[in-house]
């Protein structure tokens, strides 16, 4: 079993920045990816970015690409969330996942319990 840890939620008013993290622990897949997710108004849940093991490969949301950056510590099985320019619209409970591979249409089979990001003035 795979247990995935968030922190780094919080309030912060539009233009602002957050640090989301996401530590791992337990049985983690060989050479696993990690991303996030957030819900999304006409569907259940939105792919926010993703990042391979190898750094090899990332992938995100249109809206936040140039604002949110992922990157992995693979020595401490964690990945960061790095989000700039935060907009009202952002604001949701991010959830960190992980599993062989993630991708926008991916069912993760691994679930965090989710951080509350809240934009506003």
């Amino acid at each position: 079993q795979v247990q995935l840890s968030e922190s780094g939620g919080g309030l912060v008013q539009p233009g602002g920045s957050l640090r989301l993290s996401c530590a791992a622990s337990g049985r983690t897949p060989r050479r696993y990816y990690m991303g996030w997710f957030r819900p999304a108004p006409a569907e259940e849940r939105e792919f926010v970015a993703a990042i391979s093991w190898s750094d090899a490969s990332t992938d995100g949301l249109d809206s936040v690409k140039g604002r949110f950056t992922i990157s992995r510590d693979n020595a401490k099985n964690t990945v960061y969330l790095q989000m700039n320019s935060l907009r009202p619209e952002d604001a949701a409970v991010y959830c960190c996942v992980a599993d062989r591979v993630v991708v926008p249409t991916s069912q993760p089979a691994y679930w965090g319990q989710g951080t509350q990001v809240t934009v506003s003035s």
